[in-house]
């Protein structure tokens, strides 16, 4: 008996091993680094890049997509990506206490990261459940949405009774009647799937990184090669090279001039990369202490934005087969394309049952890989914090708790009217919370880490004056922008920067330390380096001292400005067109709920800034007072090791007291 239980045991610790620890801070360690990529490049990879990406590229006309979409790959995802990964790695925690080790003042900013994750994976899980629908009816001959595809769909799947359309005022002003849902029961299939998806999501997290660095190797791998499969099935149909032709053969230079191609192709890269939703900076901080995190960071990018544009020609192979034109219809979504368009091609193909199994099996693996990635933020949190730390619960208990609750609360998406309310949620967290918070991670980095060395070298009403003009310009821009003209908002934002940018030359005062190299020419640069670049290159500094050690890439000098005056920008415009949308939908009750629930991403960042103190729960007593820094200019800090670096001591009579 004991030699049975001994081959159990044996066999269990084969599959689910525990994680390896750190030799320099006994954290859990990935087994290696490729865990750690494939593990992020399954956070990143998932449904939207096999079925968003096709269905924007196809919205927007073919080729000339791909030229606002590498911008933004490069002027968007890489910078955050860099970001999120580095100080995960760096300060040796997930999101609340790298940010807290930025500043006490920015436990909010990673709060809002985790939450994302967290509000996205309950609901996204019901999609899954959907999918196990049709994997599950993929088993039956003929495929039963045959010749009745959306029926199938809406009806069968979905099951949501349509809602009665509100009214409002004859003048728009008021809502006269609100949209009523008429049926509210749970859907028992939809339920019961997304139990056991849930159970999945926990069987490949409840261990830590040992488990979830073999379970990638699988949840990625397979996905790769069905893609393959899938390409080379769809681009032999019969006229799929009418849609390989949209898609890679066919340029309207005249899309280009619409802001439609260019608000998308954001949007794309933004939301398919991952970046904003917690999992990076986590999956980071398992990391060895040295890896080399920026080009991790590069890879990542780079695999997912690949995967999506190779995986891409599955979908337009079929566009060809089935002989859809942009043209000629209205915009397709995501869910289109993976619930109607392919299961209708499908049903042409010969070997239909085999095809079905194999798509559907694919959007699983990919969704589940997506699932557990959001879901280890949170597991990251409690487990850094004094709840989860010192052995007061163990890693399996807090996935089973954390899985159980998560279950509970998906369970409104699996209603009569969850179809809707997931899309009143979708809608708003992506739209205002993901581009919220993400642009408070830029801000972050860049105007607030290390203030304090910019107020003592310059003073405090020049650094007043310079950041009034570069928030105000972002606020006030895009508000006139909507009002009046997109000319005048950009004249009226850029109008306000310069004044600031201005004022607070004038006012600031001679900095004591020297700027480096061109900057210390004369006083206004030596302002101006402390004013508008000091922050953000000061960090890029302090992180290289772990990610770009020994043969490592460092994280480069043009980092810090594409976060503050390209990227941060780039996404007050997107945050912007949020609002106007509501307006028009603020009669239905889900998207009241969705707005609300977005806002509350919001809240956390700023009551993170402006009442630090009420998150240092998720904080060990011990690493509180990281985020205190003091004052000492062009002196490398805010890493572990770099705390105790000699050349603080140096600078040590001009400490300042901690705020």
């Amino acid at each position: 008996m004991d030699k049975a239980i001994h081959a159990v045991k044996k066999i269990g610790a084969w599959f689910a091993p525990p994680p390896a620890k750190s030799e320099d801070d006994g954290r859990d360690q990935w087994p290696s680094r490729t865990a750690f990529v494939l593990a992020s490049c399954g956070g990143a990879i998932g449904m939207g890049n096999m079925l968003r990406f096709p269905s924007q590229v196809f919205n927007n006309h073919g080729l000339q997509w791909f030229i606002p979409y590498l911008m933004a790959i490069f002027l968007i995802a890489i910078p955050c990506l860099v970001l999120e990964i580095a100080i995960g790695q760096a300060y040796r925690g997930g999101c609340v206490i790298a940010y807290n080790n930025m500043s006490n003042r920015l436990k909010g900013t990673g709060m809002g990261l985790i939450y994302v994750g967290f509000i996205v994976v309950v609901y996204f899980v019901p999609i899954l459940a959907w999918i196990m629908v049709y994997f599950r009816c993929s088993f039956t001959s003929p495929l039963p949405w045959t010749g009745r595809v959306e029926e199938f769909y809406m009806q069968d799947v979905i099951a949501n009774p349509d809602p009665i359309p509100g009214n409002f005022s004859a003048d728009g002003d008021s809502v006269v009647d609100y949209t009523e849902y008429p049926a509210t029961g749970v859907l028992g299939e939809i339920a019961g799937w997304c139990a056991f998806t849930w159970f999945v999501v926990w069987l490949c997290m409840f261990r830590g990184v040992g488990l979830t660095g073999r379970v990638v190797y699988f949840t990625m791998g397979l996905p790769i090669v069905m893609a393959i499969i899938l390409i080379g099935r769809s681009c032999s149909l019969e006229n799929a090279g009418r849609g390989v032709k949209l898609y890679f053969g066919s340029w309207d230079s005249s899309q280009l001039g619409a802001g439609k191609i260019w608000q998308t192709a954001c949007g794309q890269v933004f939301f398919s990369t991952g970046v904003g939703f917690g999992y990076y900076t986590a999956y980071a901080s398992y990391n060895r202490k040295y890896s080399n995190a920026v080009q991790d960071a590069v890879i990542i990018v780079c695999s997912n934005c690949s995967f999506e544009t190779i995986a891409a020609f599955a979908v337009f192979g079929v566009i060809g087969f089935l002989g859809m034109n942009p043209d000629e219809m209205d915009d397709i979504g995501s869910f289109t394309i993976g619930f109607l368009t392919y299961p209708a091609a499908i049903v042409e193909m010969p070997g239909a049952n085999f095809w079905a199994v194999l798509f559907f099996f694919t959007l699983m693996l990919l969704g589940i890989s997506s699932s557990f990635a959001m879901l280890d933020a949170v597991m990251t949190l409690i487990m850094d914090s004094e709840w989860g730390g010192k052995g007061k619960f163990s890693r399996p208990v807090v996935a089973t708790t954390l899985v159980i609750a998560s279950f509970l609360l998906s369970l409104m998406y699996c209603t009569e009217f969850g179809y809707y309310l997931m899309d009143g949620v979708d809608r708003w967290l992506n739209n205002i919370t993901l581009v919220f918070v993400v642009w408070s991670e830029c801000v972050a980095a860049t105007v607030v880490y290390r203030y304090k060395d910019v107020v003592s070298e310059v003073g405090l009403p020049a650094y007043i004056a310079y950041n009034a003009g570069y928030f105000g310009g972002q606020v006030f821009g895009v508000a006139v922008a909507h009002a009046v003209i997109p000319a005048a908002g950009a004249g009226l934002g850029f109008g306000l920067y310069v004044l600031g940018f201005v004022v607070s030359l004038l006012i600031a005062k001679t900095p004591d330390q020297k700027a480096p190299s061109i900057w210390n020419k004369n006083v206004f640069l030596s302002r101006l380096w402390y004013l508008g670049f000091y922050q953000g290159n000061q960090l890029r500094h302090d992180l290289n001292v772990i990610v770009g050690a020994g043969k490592n890439w460092n994280i480069p000098n043009w980092w810090a400005p594409i976060l503050r005056y390209i990227a941060a920008p780039i996404l007050a415009i997107v945050f912007s067109f949020a609002y106007p949308e509501f307006y028009t939908l603020r009669d239905d009750p889900v998207y009241i709920f969705g707005f609300i629930i977005a806002h509350f991403g919001i809240l956390l960042v700023g009551i993170g800034f402006i009442l630090p103190k009420w998150f240092d729960v998720f904080v060990p007593a011990e690493r509180r007072n990281e985020g205190y820094k003091t004052y000492a200019p062009n002196v490398l800090m805010g890493t572990i090791e770099a705390e105790s670096d000699d050349r603080l001591e140096a600078s040590s009579d001009e400490k300042v007291p901690k705020d």
